[in-house]
C-alpha cells in the first residue's frame, strides 16, 4: 500500500534528529572522542542550522549523557559506540537500524535509546524496536565481545519515562529465530496478520487516507447510531473514547491524503477546497531582538531561559514602539495548506504555489521520530 508514496521528513523527526546530535556530541567529548574545540565547532553549527536548539535541549541533552556515563562507569572495560548502524539483516533480511548509543563489555551489552519526543510514551519491557538493535549489535560486535546478558534503556526525559529491561543473549537470540525471523518471511512475501484497530499497527501508516480496510474499521464506530435507546451508557462513551485517539490521527490522515490530491494533483474533492491557514508572526532574530530592547532599557523581557514571545513582548512595550524597534525583525510566514468547505469565504491556493508548503507544513501524514 505504501509502495511509491514519498516518505517526508516533519518537524517532530528535525526535533529529534538535532537533539540526538547534541547527545552525540556531548557523549564524544565526555569519552574523549573529541576535542573540546571540535565540540564547541560543532554545536555552533548545530545552533545555526537548527529552529529547536535551546536551553532545554541542552538540559535534556546533558541529564542523559549523565545517566549514560553512569552505566558506563558500572560497566568495566566498557567501549562506548554512539550513533551505530546495526545490521539485523540475519533475522529479518535487510533490515538494519542506527543506535543511539551502545555499552559493551565481555558481561553486558547496554541499548541505550534517547526519545525526545513528547507525544507517546514509549516502554522499554520487550520493546520490539530495541530487541532488533540488540540483534544487530550482537552480529557486529558479537565476536569482540563475550557478554550473556543484554540490557536495553528508554530514555524520554521530556516527560520523566525512564525505563530498562533485561533479558539473557540466549532468550534474545530465540526470539530472533522463532518470532522474528518468521514474522520477516510472511512479511516479505505480503503475508501475516493486520490488525487495523491496534494504533501500533497503523501509527506511521504512509497510506491511511485512502486505505478502504482502515477505513473500515475506524468506521464501526457508527454502530451507535442504531441503539434503539436515546441515550449512550456509560460503557458505550468509555468505548468510544477509548477509540477516539485513532480515529482522530485516521482522520487527520484523510485530510492531509485530500489535501495533497488537491494540490499535486489538480484533483477536486466534491465540496471541499484548499486555501491558507492562519499564520503567527516570529521574531527572525531573537538575539539581536534581545540586544535591541536590552539597549532601549526595555526590562522583564524575559520568561524562564528565553525571550517572551512576540504577542508578550507587543504587549510589554506598546505596539507603536515595538514596531519602531522590532519591525525589521518582524516576519508573518505563509499560512499552512488547509482544506476547508468550498464556501469558506477565503481564495483558494494555486497548485503552485501551495505544495512546497504543503511539503514543509505536513506534520500529520506521518509523525515519526529519528
Amino acid at each position: 500500500m505504501e509502495e511509491g508514496i514519498p516518505n517526508p521528513s516533519s518537524p517532530y523527526a528535525q526535533e529529534g534528529t538535532d537533539a540526538h546530535r547534541l547527545v552525540e556530541l556531548k557523549l564524544k567529548l565526555v569519552t574523549e572522542q573529541i576535542t573540546k574545540r571540535k565540540y564547541n565547532t560543532e554545536v555552533k553549527r548545530l545552533k545555526a542550522s537548527s529552529q529547536y536548539y535551546g536551553q532545554s535541549m541542552e538540559d535534556y541533552a546533558q541529564q542523559h549523557v549523565d545517566l549514560v556515563m553512569e552505566d558506563l562507569a558500572s560497566m568495566p572495560g566498557a567501549d562506548l559506540y554512539s550513533e551505530t548502524r546495526v545490521d539485523f539483516g540475519e533475522w529479518a533480511p535487510g533490515g538494519w537500524g542506527t543506535a543511539d548509543t551502545i555499552l559493551v563489555n565481555d558481561d553486558v551489552l547496554s541499548i541505550w535509546d534517547y526519545k525526545y519526543g513528547k507525544g507517546v510514551r514509549v516502554r522499554a519491557d520487550h520493546n520490539v524496536q530495541l530487541m532488533l538493535y540488540a540483534l544487530g549489535a550482537y552480529h557486529d560486535l558479537g565476536l569482540l565481545y563475550d557478554f550473556s546478558t543484554v540490557r536495553m534503556t528508554i530514555n524520554q526525559p521530556r516527560i520523566d519515562n525512564l525505563a530498562s529491561f533485561e533479558m539473557s543473549l540466549q532468550e534474545l537470540l530465540d526470539w530472533g529465530k522463532n518470532v522474528v525471523m518468521p514474522a520477516a518471511d510472511k512479511a516479505l512475501n505480503g503475508e501475516g496478520p493486520w490488525n487495523f484497530e491496534n494504533p501500533s499497527s497503523t501509527a506511521f501508516y504512509r497510506a491511511a487516507g485512502f486505505d478502504k480496510h482502515l477505513a473500515e474499521a475506524n468506521l464501526k464506530i457508527r454502530k451507535y447510531k442504531f441503539k434503539e435507546a436515546n441515550t449512550l451508557t456509560d460503557a458505550e462513551i468509555a468505548d468510544i473514547l477509548d477509540q477516539a485517539p485513532r480515529i482522530k490521527r485516521w482522520l487527520t490522515a484523510v485530510e492531509d491524503y485530500a489535501t495533497d490530491q488537491v494540490l499535486t494533483h489538480g484533483k477536486e474533492i466534491p465540496g471541499y477546497k484548499v486555501v491558507e491557514g492562519r499564520s503567527v508572526r516570529v521574531i527572525t532574530d531573537k538575539d539581536k531582538a534581545e540586544s535591541i530592547l536590552e539597549s532601549a532599557g526595555i526590562e522583564d523581557i524575559f520568561k524562564p531561559q528565553e525571550l517572551k514571545t512576540l504577542t508578550a513582548l507587543e504587549r510589554l512595550v506598546g505596539k507603536k514602539e515595538f514596531n519602531e524597534l522590532l519591525g525589521e525583525l518582524v516576519d508573518k510566514p505563509q499560512g499552512k495548506p488547509t482544506l476547508v468547505p468550498e464556501e469558506d469565504h477565503r481564495k483558494p491556493f494555486t497548485p503552485s504555489s501551495a505544495q512546497d508548503d504543503f511539503d514543509e507544513y505536513n506534520e500529520d501524514t506521518i509523525k515519526g521520530e529519528k
